[in-house]
Formats: structure tokens, C-alpha cells, sequence
């Protein structure tokens, strides 16, 4: 199941907080090669330590030998000649990753040793807080983009749920979001960890979000590398719908970020993908708020995007208006989103913004759809008394 190489470092390419990518040597060839390539390999320095030149180090290369787009670099699991020293005494008894060979133990904010058990113990609700939920990672900064471009004081907290890549630190938009003030805390909850605070459920999240973090709105999506198998039911976004349920039950305004796609090659996910649809009527119960974004009272070049939107070969505008009665039917509640603004918005992002490899100019509606979500939160947050 693993393919396991050794090898050198080379170099050190970048660093950020819990991550650390370098090139390195391999020993031995990769399956079908002839000779030992020189890799892009990332270590997540809080598992297995900071690789430096020349340290050799153990490698997991089965996204490699198998040629894989998506993930397709090598992980350190291990420094075996330089290991990191023991983690100092500290509370936290929670386990994430559990049973994985790279489990690592962490204190929730939930925890019975968490200055913050009590709240949590005590919390019921989350009072009307909107919360956002995204099928795929890549919505994170445009959905951020339009929550700012209404509310830019608005307090933004991401729960990382454990759908796809499990550490926080893997994702580059996080790090960027943060540095440019974007985003105000971050959660991680199930096998995820690695967030300014670490949850058990998304439920529990939910309520450290609001009453430790102080969110004003709440985004909630898997991190990067969503699972997908062309069947009705096997893909990990299909939990969006249980995590619009816990935000429904928790007295928060459940909000889904509709996944759109004018580019995409794949018809299931041209116009409404079939992730959101299947998320949002069948597992979802009825009340969720569905933006929908409508490119009224535009400017001239974001009327150039609506109308690409409506006239361009990939368009799926007629697509899209045949799917919504879907979501009408299963009773949630459709809110037309104006445009205006939100292009400008997301060309403003501090971090690149990619969907499937295509940024904004390739695939708009893809961006816009999730800016409208964010605007959409924007204008439900309930302002402080």
C-alpha cells in the first residue's frame, strides 16, 4: 500500500508554519524508472522535524509511483539519524490521526484539561451565527473575498473538517489568509489537526468557533484534496450536508456554498455539481440558505463575466436554472446574491485562486458562486448589541 524510498536532501525550497518543502535524492528509482530522481518531498515539521541539506531522510513516494497529479510529491515520515526531541510535558489527552503511524496528540478545545472545557461543556447554541459550508477547499478565499467585500471588519474562523488532507499546515491558502489578516482563527476537528484551537466533532467546533474564537461567521470545508469516485454517494463532500445539519441544530443560519463550474470537463459538475445537489437535497434537512449568484446591476467588465457566463461555449447558464428548483423542492430557501463588487473582491485575494487548476479568468462562476455565499453570510451577521 506505501512505497517507501530513502533519500538525501538536497535542498530547502520553502518554509511555513508546520511545513517544510525540500528537494532530495532518491537512492533507488521510483517503480518504472531507470534512474533515482531528484523529488520535491514536504515534511510536516511537527511530526517528523525541520529536514535540512544533506539529512537523509525516509520517504512515502506512493503518490509518485503512481503518477498522480494531485499529491503528487513525496512526504518525509522521518529525520531516522536527527529526531525531533520530545515535545515538552503539556496538557491534552486528544489523539488525531489515530492509529495512522504519524498519530499525533493534541489538547481540544474541548478536552477535559482545555481552559475552555467549561464553555464548551456549558454552550448550546451559536445564536444565529451563519455558517458557510463548501464542498471543496479552493472556496475558502473567494468565499472570504465576499464575506470582506460587505464586511470587511467581520471576524472569519475556518473549521478544517477531516474529508481530505488531514494537516492544517498543508494548505497554502491558510497560511496566506492569515498573514493578510483574512481570516481570524482556525479549528480543526475529527482526524484534522493543526488549527489555532482542536475539536472533537464538527459540533463542538462549531461552538469553539463562536464562544472561544468570537467568530462573527464560520466557514466549514474539508482541506485540500477532496475524494471523488463518479458515484451518486462516494465522495468526502457529501458530509456537507451533515455539517449544514449540525449548524442547523446548533441555532446557527446553515448556509450552503453551491460548487459551480463553467469549465469544468466532467458534465456532473457544469452548472450545480452533483456534489452539492446530492449534499443539499438528500442528506441535508430542509431550511439551509442556497445563494445564488445573479450578475445584476454589474459593471462593464463584470458584465463581461456574466455574459460569458450566459453566451460562451462552456456556458451553463440554462443548466443551472433546470437544477435550482431541485434545491427549491427539498426545501431550502434560494437568495438571489447580486454580483456587483464581488469580481474586484477576488481579484483583491492575498492568496491564488484555483479550482481543479483554473483561476479565476478560466472559470468564474466557480468563484463567484462562493463569493456569493460569503456575501450572502455577510449580510446575516447579527450585529453586537
Amino acid at each position: 500500500m506505501i512505497h517507501w524510498r530513502r533519500a538525501t536532501v538536497r535542498t530547502v525550497l520553502t518554509d511555513r508554519p508546520g511545513a517544510r518543502e525540500v528537494t532530495a535524492a532518491l537512492h533507488t528509482p521510483l517503480p518504472g524508472a531507470e534512474d533515482a530522481a531528484e523529488v520535491r518531498a514536504l515534511a510536516f515539521t511537527d511530526l517528523v522535524g525541520a529536514p535540512e541539506p544533506d539529512d537523509d531522510v525516509l520517504l512515502n513516494v506512493s503518490a509518485l509511483a503512481r503518477r498522480l497529479g494531485t499529491g503528487g510529491f513525496a512526504l518525509v515520515t522521518a529525520i531516522p539519524d536527527r529526531l525531533p526531541a520530545d515535545p515538552p510535558p503539556s496538557p491534552g489527552h486528544l489523539v488525531k490521526d489515530r492509529y495512522s503511524p504519524s498519530q499525533t496528540m493534541v489538547l481540544g478545545v474541548d478536552d477535559q484539561e482545555s481552559p475552555h472545557h467549561r464553555t464548551l461543556a456549558e454552550a448550546a447554541e451559536i445564536s444565529g451565527t451563519p455558517v458557510i459550508v463548501a464542498d471543496l477547499h479552493s472556496s475558502l478565499p473567494a468565499i472570504i473575498a465576499g464575506i470582506r467585500a460587505d464586511r470587511p471588519q467581520a471576524r472569519v474562523v475556518y473549521i478544517m473538517t477531516d474529508g481530505a488532507a488531514l494537516p492544517l499546515a498543508f494548505s497554502h491558502a491558510v497560511h496566506g489568509l492569515r498573514e493578510a489578516g483574512w481570516l481570524h482563527a482556525t479549528v480543526t476537528v475529527g482526524q484534522a489537526h493543526g488549527g489555532d484551537y482542536e475539536a472533537v466533532t464538527v459540533h463542538t467546533g462549531l461552538l469553539a468557533a463562536v464562544h472561544v474564537a468570537g467568530a462573527d461567521v464560520v466557514v466549514v470545508a474539508q482541506g485540500p484534496g477532496n475524494l471523488g469516485t463518479g458515484t451518486p454517494y462516494g465522495y468526502s463532500g457529501l458530509v456537507v450536508g451533515e455539517h449544514l445539519n449540525a449548524a442547523a441544530l446548533l441555532g446557527g443560519v446553515p448556509i450552503a456554498a453551491l460548487r459551480m463550474s463553467q469549465a469544468d470537463a466532467r458534465e456532473r459538475h457544469r452548472g450545480i455539481s452533483h456534489h452539492t445537489l446530492t449534499a443539499v437535497t438528500r442528506v441535508a434537512r430542509p431550511g439551509c440558505v442556497i445563494p445564488v449568484p445573479t450578475p445584476d446591476t454589474l459593471t462593464d467588465a463584470e458584465a463581461a463575466v456574466a455574459s460569458a457566463w450566459e453566451h460562451s461555449p462552456g456556458a451553463v447558464a440554462e443548466t443551472t436554472r433546470a437544477q435550482l428548483p431541485e434545491l427549491a423542492e427539498a426545501g431550502h430557501s434560494l437568495v438571489d446574491v447580486g454580483l456587483e463588487g464581488l469580481l474586484s473582491a477576488l481579484e483583491g485575494s492575498p492568496v491564488r485562486l484555483s479550482t481543479m487548476g483554473r483561476g479565476l479568468a478560466a472559470d468564474p462562476i466557480a468563484f463567484l458562486a462562493a463569493a456569493a455565499a460569503g456575501r450572502a453570510a455577510a449580510a446575516a451577521v447579527v450585529p453586537v448589541a
